[in-house]
């Protein structure tokens, strides 16, 4: 396997943007709607596959695309490859704010198991699968679901966080892990998931049900911020439907709400 050999300039701080500079030939492989902007000599194509494996045939690709289905991503991946003269660059980034990880494959064993909602974008060569984690539990109960997405390669895959990345190195250690915190993790860490202390922490402790394990001797990447606890907030303080009050916090913000009856 041998990716394209990519450069990158990451901009900005907490609201990341990634912008990967490629030679004449050169192509990135992104997910559907990653793309921010891109110079005019970039071409992009939807395609099924991550073009690691270019003599794979029709039943492999759709081996592929039956496997990205069961991640709940879109079955495409845009190919965006550099057919002009000179250096060209084309920017990604994730549709929350966070930060953006690089990780040269090659230099961390040419393996890294992550979420699924974290890819952001590769060099054209990595190959983009599924994991299946070794215990049941550890879909049914995770919350972040049954499958992670497996990255393997020799060159630079990018991936996304909410909010501040944090890297945890475990020396035959074990590190429990609110399930939507795992940005990803080297494939020879064991994930597994346990209860959240007794019944009463379980459910009124606010941490959810159940914690991912992770143990071993590896790397695991965190994040502080998932989007799913961001969205869960938005939505607790979202004003109703047809609601006019603004400045919640604020004594106008209670009494228009109390106008409006929604007191």
């Amino acid at each position: 396997m041998r990716s394209h050999e990519i450069e990158y300039k990451i901009h900005g701080d907490d609201m990341q943007v990634v912008s990967v500079i490629l030679d004449p030939q050169e192509t990135v492989i992104a997910e559907a709607g990653a793309m921010n902007w891109m110079d005019r000599d970039i071409q992009f194509e939807a395609k099924m596959g991550d073009g690691s494996q270019p003599n794979q045939g029709i039943l492999g690709k759709l081996a592929s695309v039956g496997k990205r289905l069961l991640t709940g991503e879109s079955i495409f991946l845009t190919h965006f490859t550099n057919n002009g003269f000179g250096k060209k660059e084309v920017s990604f980034a994730a549709p929350y704010p966070g930060k953006i990880l690089p990780l040269d494959l090659k230099e961390i064993g040419g393996e890294i198991i992550c979420q699924k909602d974290s890819f952001l974008c590769a060099a054209k060569g990595t190959e983009v699968s599924i994991a299946f984690t070794k215990r049941f539990g550890a879909g049914f109960f995770g919350g972040e679901g049954f499958i992670l997405q497996r990255l393997r390669g020799d060159g630079l895959a990018f991936l996304h966080a909410g909010g501040t990345i944090v890297k945890k190195t475990l020396n035959n250690e074990s590190l429990l892990i609110d399930t939507g915190c795992i940005v990803g993790f080297s494939p020879g860490l064991d994930y597994s998931i346990e209860r959240a202390g007794n019944l009463k922490s379980m459910f009124f402790g606010g941490e959810g049900l159940f914690l991912a394990t992770v143990q071993g001797t590896g790397t695991v990447y965190l994040q502080s911020l998932p989007f799913s606890r961001l969205a869960d907030r938005i939505i607790q303080h979202a004003p109703k439907m047809g609601g006019s009050s603004k400045g919640e916090g604020s004594i106008l913000g209670g009494l228009g709400r109390m106008i409006d009856g929604d007191n």
